[in-house]
């Protein structure tokens, strides 16, 4: 029988390094058990029971054997040395661990065999043989066999690692002296990055290159942790200089291959966590970003895009005008061209955007517990440190994130989260989906998120905590800890230490119980057994009790760097981020409570910078439409261009290529802004955001007083992302296609309406934030049918805030909203463009433009029912009017007055821009408070006629007063207002004639003409009593004056006449106004022939107006007009100073 000895040989050839070979004989846990019985249970096998490396006889050649007789050392050329066990029946593995190079030589032998020093196993008879080095068996002669022993190799497109678990060992030592290496920075980039990057050569998906994953658990098994740590800082640190600095070509082939090695390292859990650790957002940021290329050669956007378009077709007003009925073939063609070559530029962008979500995925997912914190808590808290940098350090840029990376990183960001929102809503069908998303106002006020020092709806926020600690305790069952509140203030600290809140750090926060938990249970450095243990002593020290009534929860406060998974989202009763619901609140699972703060941050986000960049990259559109319309001039002018004067042609045509080379140019650089900023998808995530905060500020406002919690940038960011949405994504991409755009709208103007006056808001800034977006928001016509559709309750109630005095509180913008609810009602006020600009600039596109009329019927119905009823209300309101109308003409006319000398000075002046700016604005303020007189006075004359109102009279000659200094100060003939008129100042366009004229001409109408006759009676007397009246001033509207006036008049001086504007006044309102020339005509002349009244009879005041009114208790006498104006702010006699206590109407005794 033939017996077979089982060997192990180590047979070495040729040693290249002066490295030593060593053989460690590891046998297998089911081997080493047969091998240990062998001698006595075990058929086939003979020898001792333990099996060790034959030292005595068994080896030929210089030989090292351990003590252990398990591993060997080769110092002679070939050696040989077989094991103590021999096997002769049935089938036998064992196992040999290889840690150095070299040809080697492992099979089985008999008995008979003899080696020396060429001969080993394999090269006689009775021997056979494997070569793993060189892939072949020998038994005498040798043939290919098995597979080449290497650690990686390339199979078909994917490389793969090779070898059984024994190269380990062998690794082992290479890593030794190879890890150092691998912390050098320019190794690491040269070397390392470069052969990562050529393993995802093949394409496929990043899941199809398994070796990466595999190379990385060699890391972490073979390499010291801090030595994995550099290797890996620095790997991620030339990854992003890599993807920051690369080259853009139009495929983005570099961006995407750094991009897909990202996204393979940071699928390795142990490494993500790692990085997302190490690395704050504000660097990760860079591989969110897709910049813009400055020079369109560079970026192959010519061959991309080879045929550009602009639009060629203009309003009157220089808009572009859409309608694609109208073009020409030709034009049709280029446009199709255009856009066929912005989608294909738009579709490669987007692979890089899904590589950069799937970045995003990864760092946000809350799945990989196995080791430690899940990654999604790590970069919760890293972002909320990112936002408080940026919110923190807005005036130091070199901190912020660049506001064209936050773009880019909040669209990402949006697409991650809800992705995984509706994941979570597939997995639990109770949830809200994405599209219902929301922020709870919980998170405003239980202090689990930190809003750093951002202003908050109501104010500061301890002062919040103090004010609303008891609506905290009824509403929400939360009781913030008196610590807090102390800490804040700087009082009763003695009455802290008592309590002993202030040894508690500033990490304890409340358990979903009715006791706070010891911040000592939740310190973050105690471990999972800690957080245990703080569960367990809450359940004791909380005993059970009825759900009836909630308990008090104690909150504080908690810092991001020591919250906790549990904190943010909760457990064992624990609520998290959402501790302290409101009874208002439904009790509805939303999300994973994560993703709240992570959509907190977001909103955060755009407020920060967002909207600010969206603004800025609207420029490049403005460029294009500018050198359009500058092109299409050109063209014009080319064609005009008399055959006669070649030399203008040739410099026209220099100007047409420039223009021409410029928009080409121009148009291939809007088609990548378009594709990265402003598509369509990108308008989505926008309007998402909208959407998200209208539905969070609509659930903080039911909780009542809590609202003042809420931070004002979700406010903010309802105005921005709705003027986004208007004016930056448009004309690329329509808003009114928008899924539930009329519904959205409803919601945004309710919130508008409600708010802009709402006592729970205190900052002066967000209020008048919300006052001009309502002032805007009523000029478009479909938000203002967007206002009208609120409920009526609503619309009540935001036209009594509008009508409230305007003493006190930021009137201007709540008079521009009237305005605009009056605007193409009012008498000669349908124009879109001051006529007197038009006049003198018909073809200048740069005038300043107003929106179409788009009057309110609605609103005004509940502007004068409003007025109607509450008759105090009225006369404060128009009180107020006619003494802000006052301050405002009056302020006006003194500073045309120097303006006025500084142009008649000698010397070469400059008058302050600043100034002219606040000289045109008064002028505007005092035409638009005349415009809401008209509206007033239209709407509800009774207010000014009907005398048995208390301030009818009162309001009536306080008007007349008002109206006859306007027009004296602007009709006199060269008088100051037609000086600076005439200079023509820059910022002064608006100031003219006609837009004050016609609004003093409509309240004249509506008082003269348009009235009952007793109304007319009273209006023409009170009118012709004051002092100031002066019929030449009602003249001068139609251009009619007396005869000195005009011979004095120069000969080229026009003068003003409401004729000339028959584009803006109608016949009819033409018509009206001679008839109230003629009426004033004949009044004045019958007033003359009166009897004038004794100056004995006259008012001591005023000398106007004959004595009406006698005082008590002191019996001084003066007219009505005088004494109810100065009863409007002073109790005391004008002559004695006695305290008045009544009036009563004076009728001078008959004479006898």
């Amino acid at each position: 029988m033939f017996s077979a000895m089982f060997s192990l040989i180590y047979f070495i050839y040729n040693t290249v390094y002066p490295m030593y070979s060593l053989i460690y004989v590891d046998l297998l846990m089911y081997l080493t058990f047969y091998l240990f019985f062998c001698t006595d249970q075990i058929d086939g096998c003979l020898g001792p029971s333990t099996v060790v490396l034959d030292h005595s006889s068994g080896f030929e050649g210089l030989l090292f054997v351990d003590d252990d007789l398990l591993g060997v050392i080769g110092h002679s050329n070939f050696s040989s040395i077989r094991a103590t066990t021999c096997v002769y029946k049935g089938k036998w593995v064992y196992e040999v661990l290889i840690s150095s190079q070299g040809l080697m030589q492992i099979g089985w032998c008999t008995l008979n065999c003899r080696f020396n020093q060429e001969e080993g196993v394999g090269d006689t008879p009775d021997s056979y043989a494997y070569d793993g080095n060189r892939v072949r068996k020998w038994n005498v002669t040798t043939t290919n066999y098995g597979k080449e022993e290497k650690l990686m190799a390339r199979d078909g497109g994917t490389w793969q690692i090779q070898g059984d678990p024994t190269i380990l060992v062998t690794l082992a030592h290479i890593f030794n002296h190879f890890a150092p290496l691998m912390c050098k920075v320019y190794l690491v980039e040269d070397v390392l990055m470069n052969f990562l990057l050529s393993i995802l050569e093949g394409g496929g998906s990043v899941d199809e290159h398994p070796l990466i994953q595999q190379l990385l658990d060699l890391f972490w098994l073979l390499m010291e942790d801090h030595e994995v740590s550099e290797c890996l800082k620095q790997l991620m640190m030339s990854l992003l200089r890599a993807y920051r600095f690369s080259p853009i070509i139009p495929d983005l082939g570099f961006q995407i291959h750094y991009l897909r090695l990202t996204t393979a390292i940071l699928r390795h859990e142990k490494s993500r966590k790692y990085l997302s650790i190490t690395f704050d957002v504000l660097r990760s940021v860079v591989f969110f970003y897709i910049k813009t290329p400055l020079r369109v050669k560079e970026a192959g956007l010519e061959e991309l895009i080879p045929t550009t378009w602009w639009p060629t077709r203009f309003d009157k007003e220089g808009k572009d005008e859409r309608d694609t009925r109208e073009e020409t073939s030709e034009e049709r063609l280029r446009r199709r061209a255009y856009e066929r070559g912005c989608h294909r530029l738009k579709k490669r962008i987007e692979v890089v955007e899904e590589l950069q979500v799937q970045i995003l995925r990864l760092m946000l997912n809350n799945k990989d517990k196995g080791t430690g914190e899940a990654s999604r808590y790590i970069f919760l808290n890293k972002f909320r440190k990112f936002l408080q940098e940026n919110a923190s350090n807005r005036g130091n840029p070199t901190v912020l994130c660049p506001p064209e990376y936050m773009v880019c990183f909040l669209h990402r960001l949006i697409t991650a989260i809800r992705s995984y929102w509706d994941e979570g809503k597939r997995r639990s069908p109770g949830s809200i989906s994405s599209e219902d998303a929301y922020v709870p106002p919980q998170l405003f006020y239980n202090g689990k998120v930190d809003y750093f020092d951002l202003q908050r709806l109501g104010g500061l926020l301890s002062h919040l905590k103090k004010t609303l600690k008891d609506d905290l305790a009824a509403k929400a069952n939360i009781i913030i800890d008196p610590a807090e509140i102390q800490a804040t203030s700087m009082d009763d600290l003695d009455e802290d230490e008592e309590t002993g809140a202030a040894q508690r750090p500033s990490g304890a926060v409340a358990m979903g119980g009715a006791l706070a938990r010891p911040s000592w249970l939740s310190s973050p450095t105690l471990g999972r057994a800690n957080r245990f243990l703080s569960t367990a002593a809450v359940s004791l020290m909380t005993p059970r009790r009825p759900l009836a009534p909630p308990e008090k929860v104690k909150i504080r406060t908690l810092a991001v760097e020591h919250r906790t998974e549990e904190d943010i989202e909760g457990s064992h009763g624990n609520d998290g981020l959402l501790l302290g619901r409101p009874f208002e609140e439904p009790d509805q699972p939303i999300t994973e409570k994560s993703l709240l703060e992570i959509l907190d941050g977001v909103v955060m986000m755009y407020n920060l910078s967002v909207h600010q960049q969206l603004g800025k990259m609207v420029v490049v559109s403005d460029d294009v439409h500018e050198y359009a319309i500058a092109l299409k001039d050109t063209d014009e002018k080319i064609a005009r261009c008399p055959s006669r004067r070649p030399d203008i042609l040739e410099e026209l045509q220099k100007s047409q290529k420039v223009f021409a080379e410029k928009l080409n140019h121009l148009s291939r650089r809007l088609a990548w802004i378009n594709a990265t900023i402003y598509s369509k998808e990108k308008m989505l995530d926008v309007y998402w955001l909208l959407q998200v905060c209208i539905r969070t500020i609509e659930h903080a406002d039911s909780t009542g007083s809590l609202f003042a919690f809420m931070p004002e940038f979700y406010l903010n960011v309802v105005m921005n992302s709705y003027s986004a949405l208007k004016n930056y994504f448009s004309p690329s991409n329509c808003i009114e296609e928008l899924p539930g755009y009329e519904d959205t709208l409803a919601q945004l103007a309710a919130i508008l309406a409600k708010h802009f006056a709402d006592p729970r808001i205190v900052g002066t800034d967000i209020k008048d934030s919300l006052m001009q977006a309502l002032a805007s928001y009523v000029c478009y016509p479909q938000s203002l049918r967007a206002v009208e559709r609120i409920p009526e309750e609503q619309r009540m109630a935001m036209m009594r805030n509008l009508l409230a005095p305007y003493e006190q509180r930021p009137w201007a913008q709540t008079n521009w909203i009237l305005v605009r609810l009056w605007r193409g009602c009012g008498f000669g006020y349908r124009y879109t463009r001051l006529p007197h600009l038009l006049k003198t600039k018909p073809e200048d596109a740069n005038l300043p433009s107003l929106q179409k009329p788009c009057p309110s019927l609605l609103l005004q119905r509940h502007m004068a029912e409003l007025l109607s009823q509450d008759k105090d209300m009225a006369a404060s309101f128009l009180n107020s009017v006619l003494n802000q109308l006052n301050w405002a003409f009056s302020e006006f006319i003194g500073m045309i007055q120097e303006i006025q000398q500084a142009a008649e000075r000698p010397e070469r002046n400059f008058v302050d821009t600043r100034q002219l700016k606040v000289c045109a604005t008064c002028f505007d303020l005092s035409v638009s408070l005349l415009r809401v007189l008209e509206m007033t006075i239209t709407l509800v004359p009774e207010i000014f006629l009907d005398w048995t109102r208390p301030s009818a009279e009162l309001l009536l000659r306080r008007l007349a007063q008002l109206l006859n200094q306007v027009l004296n100060r602007v009709t006199a003939e060269r008088n100051l207002f037609d000086r600076v008129v005439n200079l023509r100042l820059p910022g002064l366009e608006s100031v003219d004639h006609y837009p004050i004229l016609v609004a003093v001409t409509g309240i004249l109408v509506r008082i003269l003409v348009d009235s009952n006759k007793q109304g007319i009676s009273r209006a023409a007397s009170v009118l012709l009593s004051d002092p100031c009246f002066q019929l030449r001033s009602i003249q001068y509207l139609l251009g009619e004056g007396d005869a000195g006036d005009a011979g004095a008049a120069s000969a080229d001086r026009k003068h003003f006449s409401l004729h000339a504007y028959t584009d803006y006044i109608s016949t009819e309102e033409e018509q009206k106004v001679e008839q109230m020339l003629t009426f004033l005509t004949e009044e004045s002349k019958q007033a003359a022939a009166s009897t004038p009244t004794s100056e004995d009879d006259l008012c001591p005041i005023c000398y106007a107006h004959s004595i009406s009114a006698i005082f008590k208790p002191c019996s001084h006498k003066s007219c009505k007009a005088c004494i109810n104006q100065h009863l409007m702010n002073n109790k005391d006699c004008f002559f004695c100073k006695a305290t008045i206590t009544g009036v009563d109407d004076y009728t001078k005794p008959a004479s006898s």
